[in-house]
Protein backbone atom coordinates (compact mmCIF):
# COMPACT_ATOMS: atom_id res chain seq x y z
CA UNK A 1 0.00 0.00 0.00
CA UNK A 2 1.46 3.36 -1.03
CA UNK A 3 1.99 6.11 1.53
CA UNK A 4 -0.60 8.88 1.77
CA UNK A 5 0.30 12.20 0.12
CA UNK A 6 2.00 14.68 2.42
CA UNK A 7 -0.70 17.16 1.37
CA UNK A 8 -3.92 16.47 -0.51
CA UNK A 9 -6.26 19.40 -1.26
CA UNK A 10 -9.59 18.82 -2.98
CA UNK A 11 -12.23 21.39 -3.96
CA UNK A 12 -10.85 24.02 -1.58
CA UNK A 13 -12.78 27.26 -1.24
CA UNK A 14 -11.58 30.10 0.98
CA UNK A 15 -12.93 33.50 1.96
CA UNK A 16 -11.71 36.67 3.64
CA UNK A 17 -14.94 38.14 4.94
CA UNK A 18 -17.24 38.34 1.92
CA UNK A 19 -14.37 38.00 -0.56
CA UNK A 20 -14.33 34.54 -2.14
CA UNK A 21 -10.64 33.93 -3.04
CA UNK A 22 -10.19 30.21 -3.73
CA UNK A 23 -12.71 28.55 -6.03
CA UNK A 24 -12.43 24.77 -5.84
CA UNK A 25 -8.63 24.46 -5.84
CA UNK A 26 -7.10 20.98 -6.14
CA UNK A 27 -3.48 20.02 -5.59
CA UNK A 28 -1.42 17.18 -4.20
CA UNK A 29 2.11 17.00 -2.82
CA UNK A 30 3.96 13.74 -2.24
CA UNK A 31 6.34 13.18 0.71
CA UNK A 32 9.77 14.63 0.01
CA UNK A 33 8.65 16.76 -2.94
CA UNK A 34 9.38 20.42 -3.56
CA UNK A 35 6.31 21.97 -5.20
CA UNK A 36 6.11 25.59 -6.32
CA UNK A 37 2.91 27.61 -6.68
CA UNK A 38 3.27 30.13 -9.46
CA UNK A 39 0.89 32.90 -10.45
CA UNK A 40 0.36 36.62 -10.62
CA UNK A 41 -0.18 38.73 -7.51
CA UNK A 42 -3.74 38.27 -6.28
CA UNK A 43 -4.14 34.86 -7.92
CA UNK A 44 -4.64 33.04 -4.60
CA UNK A 45 -1.21 31.50 -3.98
CA UNK A 46 -0.65 32.98 -0.51
CA UNK A 47 -4.29 32.35 0.38
CA UNK A 48 -3.70 28.68 -0.44
CA UNK A 49 -0.93 28.50 2.19
CA UNK A 50 -3.00 30.45 4.69
CA UNK A 51 -6.00 28.20 4.09
CA UNK A 52 -3.88 25.11 4.77
CA UNK A 53 -2.99 26.68 8.13
CA UNK A 54 -6.56 27.79 8.91
CA UNK A 55 -5.64 31.48 8.69
CA UNK A 56 -8.53 32.56 6.46
CA UNK A 57 -11.98 33.68 7.53
CA UNK A 58 -13.77 30.64 6.16
CA UNK A 59 -12.76 27.52 4.22
CA UNK A 60 -14.57 24.59 2.71
CA UNK A 61 -13.40 21.42 0.99
CA UNK A 62 -10.82 18.83 1.93
CA UNK A 63 -7.29 19.35 3.25
CA UNK A 64 -5.61 16.10 4.22
CA UNK A 65 -2.15 16.15 5.77
CA UNK A 66 -0.51 12.72 5.62
CA UNK A 67 -3.98 11.22 5.16
CA UNK A 68 -5.69 13.05 8.05
CA UNK A 69 -8.44 15.60 7.44
CA UNK A 70 -7.58 19.02 8.91
CA UNK A 71 -10.14 21.36 7.33
CA UNK A 72 -12.04 21.79 10.61
CA UNK A 73 -9.02 22.12 12.91
CA UNK A 74 -7.76 25.39 14.44
CA UNK A 75 -4.32 26.62 13.43
CA UNK A 76 -2.45 25.37 16.50
CA UNK A 77 -3.81 21.86 15.95
CA UNK A 78 -2.75 21.94 12.29
CA UNK A 79 0.80 22.74 13.39
CA UNK A 80 0.71 19.57 15.49
CA UNK A 81 0.35 17.63 12.22
CA UNK A 82 3.89 18.65 11.30
CA UNK A 83 3.18 21.79 9.27
CA UNK A 84 5.47 24.81 9.51
CA UNK A 85 4.43 28.12 7.90
CA UNK A 86 6.91 30.86 7.02
CA UNK A 87 4.83 33.92 6.07
CA UNK A 88 6.04 36.66 3.78
CA UNK A 89 6.15 39.14 6.71
CA UNK A 90 8.47 36.75 8.68
CA UNK A 91 7.20 37.72 12.14
CA UNK A 92 10.60 38.08 13.85
CA UNK A 93 10.49 39.22 17.49
CA UNK A 94 12.46 42.45 17.23
CA UNK A 95 13.52 42.74 20.89
CA UNK A 96 14.74 39.14 21.17
CA UNK A 97 18.16 38.05 20.02
CA UNK A 98 18.57 35.82 16.99
CA UNK A 99 19.19 32.80 19.22
CA UNK A 100 16.28 33.65 21.54
CA UNK A 101 14.02 33.73 18.47
CA UNK A 102 15.26 30.25 17.55
CA UNK A 103 14.76 28.91 21.08
CA UNK A 104 11.27 30.36 21.47
CA UNK A 105 9.13 27.90 19.45
CA UNK A 106 8.11 24.72 21.25
CA UNK A 107 8.35 21.31 19.63
CA UNK A 108 4.77 20.81 18.46
CA UNK A 109 5.03 17.92 16.02
CA UNK A 110 5.78 14.28 16.68
CA UNK A 111 6.08 13.63 12.93
CA UNK A 112 9.52 15.08 12.45
CA UNK A 113 12.68 15.68 14.45
CA UNK A 114 13.25 19.26 15.60
CA UNK A 115 16.42 20.62 14.03
CA UNK A 116 19.16 21.41 16.53
CA UNK A 117 20.67 24.87 16.88
CA UNK A 118 23.99 23.42 15.72
CA UNK A 119 22.42 22.13 12.50
CA UNK A 120 20.65 25.43 11.86
CA UNK A 121 23.89 27.33 12.38
CA UNK A 122 25.65 24.95 10.00
CA UNK A 123 22.99 25.64 7.38
CA UNK A 124 23.01 29.40 8.06
CA UNK A 125 26.48 30.53 9.23
CA UNK A 126 25.23 34.14 9.18
CA UNK A 127 22.91 33.34 12.09
CA UNK A 128 25.76 31.91 14.16
CA UNK A 129 27.70 35.14 13.68
CA UNK A 130 24.61 37.17 14.64
CA UNK A 131 23.16 34.94 17.36
CA UNK A 132 23.38 37.66 20.04
CA UNK A 133 22.03 40.45 17.80
CA UNK A 134 18.45 41.68 18.33
CA UNK A 135 16.01 40.67 15.62
CA UNK A 136 15.56 44.31 14.60
CA UNK A 137 19.28 44.57 13.80
CA UNK A 138 19.33 41.65 11.36
CA UNK A 139 19.35 42.28 7.64
CA UNK A 140 16.37 41.24 5.55
CA UNK A 141 18.21 38.15 4.39
CA UNK A 142 19.23 37.20 7.93
CA UNK A 143 15.64 37.66 9.11
CA UNK A 144 14.47 35.33 6.35
CA UNK A 145 17.00 32.69 7.38
CA UNK A 146 15.87 33.10 10.99
CA UNK A 147 12.19 32.74 10.03
CA UNK A 148 12.91 29.46 8.25
CA UNK A 149 15.20 28.22 11.01
CA UNK A 150 12.55 28.92 13.61
CA UNK A 151 9.93 26.64 12.01
CA UNK A 152 12.56 23.90 11.67
CA UNK A 153 12.85 23.98 15.47
CA UNK A 154 9.21 22.89 15.87
CA UNK A 155 9.66 19.44 14.32
CA UNK A 156 7.67 20.38 11.21
CA UNK A 157 8.31 18.20 8.16
CA UNK A 158 5.88 19.93 5.76
CA UNK A 159 7.13 23.46 5.15
CA UNK A 160 5.01 26.22 3.61
CA UNK A 161 7.31 29.00 2.40
CA UNK A 162 5.84 32.28 1.13
CA UNK A 163 8.06 34.40 -1.14
CA UNK A 164 11.25 33.67 0.79
CA UNK A 165 13.50 35.13 -1.94
CA UNK A 166 11.63 38.42 -2.35
CA UNK A 167 13.78 41.54 -2.25
CA UNK A 168 16.96 39.77 -1.13
CA UNK A 169 20.51 40.08 -2.43
CA UNK A 170 21.63 37.38 -4.89
CA UNK A 171 24.10 35.88 -2.40
CA UNK A 172 21.28 35.38 0.13
CA UNK A 173 18.98 33.94 -2.53
CA UNK A 174 21.71 31.43 -3.39
CA UNK A 175 22.01 30.48 0.30
CA UNK A 176 18.24 29.90 0.47
CA UNK A 177 18.40 27.74 -2.65
CA UNK A 178 21.12 25.62 -1.02
CA UNK A 179 18.92 25.36 2.07
CA UNK A 180 15.98 24.01 0.07
CA UNK A 181 18.23 21.48 -1.66
CA UNK A 182 19.58 20.36 1.72
CA UNK A 183 16.13 20.07 3.30
CA UNK A 184 14.83 18.08 0.35
CA UNK A 185 17.77 15.68 0.68
CA UNK A 186 16.82 15.25 4.36
CA UNK A 187 13.27 14.24 3.43
CA UNK A 188 11.37 17.45 4.08
CA UNK A 189 8.31 18.25 1.97
CA UNK A 190 8.22 21.85 0.77
CA UNK A 191 5.49 23.97 -0.81
CA UNK A 192 6.75 27.33 -2.02
CA UNK A 193 4.93 30.40 -3.25
CA UNK A 194 7.37 32.25 -5.50
CA UNK A 195 7.24 35.26 -7.78
CA UNK A 196 10.91 34.71 -8.65
CA UNK A 197 10.50 32.04 -11.29
CA UNK A 198 14.23 31.79 -11.91
CA UNK A 199 14.83 31.00 -8.23
CA UNK A 200 12.10 28.35 -8.11
CA UNK A 201 12.66 26.67 -11.47
CA UNK A 202 15.77 24.60 -10.64
CA UNK A 203 14.50 23.62 -7.18
CA UNK A 204 10.98 22.31 -7.74
CA UNK A 205 9.90 18.79 -8.65
CA UNK A 206 6.51 20.03 -9.82
CA UNK A 207 4.69 23.29 -10.48
CA UNK A 208 1.12 24.50 -10.08
CA UNK A 209 0.05 27.72 -11.77
CA UNK A 210 -2.76 29.40 -9.81
CA UNK A 211 -5.12 31.78 -11.57
CA UNK A 212 -8.34 33.26 -10.15
CA UNK A 213 -8.22 30.92 -7.17
CA UNK A 214 -7.97 27.74 -9.23
CA UNK A 215 -5.21 25.58 -10.71
CA UNK A 216 -4.77 26.69 -14.31
CA UNK A 217 -1.82 24.41 -15.09
CA UNK A 218 0.12 21.63 -13.35
CA UNK A 219 3.28 19.96 -14.66
CA UNK A 220 6.49 18.22 -13.60
CA UNK A 221 9.93 19.81 -13.70
CA UNK A 222 11.02 17.70 -16.66
CA UNK A 223 8.14 19.24 -18.67
CA UNK A 224 9.17 22.80 -17.84
CA UNK A 225 10.73 23.58 -21.23
CA UNK A 226 7.63 22.43 -23.10
CA UNK A 227 5.42 24.67 -20.95
CA UNK A 228 7.52 27.85 -21.23
CA UNK A 229 5.36 29.43 -23.97
CA UNK A 230 2.19 29.17 -21.86
CA UNK A 231 4.09 30.23 -18.72
CA UNK A 232 5.29 33.34 -20.52
CA UNK A 233 1.67 34.07 -21.36
CA UNK A 234 0.33 33.38 -17.86
CA UNK A 235 3.15 34.89 -15.82
CA UNK A 236 5.13 37.14 -18.08
CA UNK A 237 8.36 35.32 -17.15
Amino acid sequence: MSAAPALDIQNLHAWYGESHILHGLNLQVQPGEVVTLLGRNGSGRTTTLRAIMGLVGKRQGTIRIQGEETIHLPTHKIAHHGVGYCPEERGIFASLSCEENLLLPPVVSSRGTPMSLADIYTMFPNLLERKHSPGMRLSGGEQQMLAVGRILRTGANLLLLDEISEGLAPVIVQALARMITTLKAQGFTIVMVEQNFHFAAPLADRFYVIEHGQVALAFAANDLKAHMPVLNELLGV
